[in-house]
């Protein structure tokens, strides 16, 4: 069985990572989405292991410490992050799974899961960027400005991606990852390596 793929799907805070991943998910329902750890308490309504997997804080700390967590991250006192053997055994199960992520999480993934498939969501221009931050309205003057300049700084880390897909429109922006994963799906290495291991089992066999 060929394995699945990690995409990483990464942009700065604004560009529509939640929209596109969203739609993605309805275009491509074989998709799994990858779930969070956290060490906060689960809110009304949300389930172990569908929203989130729920840990103690003594629980997140020994997976940090085990190597178990492709990255992760404390915020406002609780952890979060991204559990290694979620995703290895999805993909190892043939299934692609989507990681929505902000662009220094990436970052952290690339480097314990250097194979992965990292997309960065870029916005039109600038200006159309701090369109859709403002258009919110949640946030002060100041916070849209230094929300900006992140968003600067994080668009100049766009070379250690693999991709750049400009979210001009969504059904547009997700048809292009579409076309990512297929061509993904295509590279000789992922043949190679599946045909090595054909090679090895049957040795093994024999």
């Amino acid at each position: 069985m060929n394995k699945g793929l990690l995409i990483v799907l990464s942009g700065p805070s604004g560009v529509g990572k939640g929209t596109v991943c969203s739609m993605l998910r309805h275009k491509m329902p074989e998709l799994v989405y990858s779930v969070s750890a956290t060490t906060r308490l689960p809110r009304q309504g949300e389930t172990d292991g569908i929203n989130y997997f729920f840990k103690s804080r003594e629980q997140f700390q020994d997976m940090i410490a085990r190597g178990a967590m492709l990255e992760h991250a404390e915020y406002v006192g609780n952890y979060y992050g991204t559990p290694r053997d979620f995703v290895e055994q999805t993909i190892n199960s043939g299934k692609d799974i989507i990681l929505e992520i902000e662009v220094q999480g990436a970052l952290k993934v690339k480097e314990t899961f250097p194979q992965g498939v990292f997309i960065f969501l870029m916005p039109p221009s600038l200006d159309v960027l701090k369109q859709r931050i403002t258009g919110r309205g949640t946030e002060s003057q100041d916070i849209i400005d230094s929300r900006m300049t992140v968003a600067a700084e994080e668009i100049n880390l766009i070379r250690y991606y693999d991709y750049a897909v400009v979210n001009d429109e969504i059904d547009a922006a997700c048809h292009r990852i579409q076309s990512i994963v297929t061509a993904e799906h295509c590279r000789k290495e992922r043949y190679l390596a599946s045909l090595a291991e054909s090679m090895q089992t049957a040795s093994e066999k024999a």
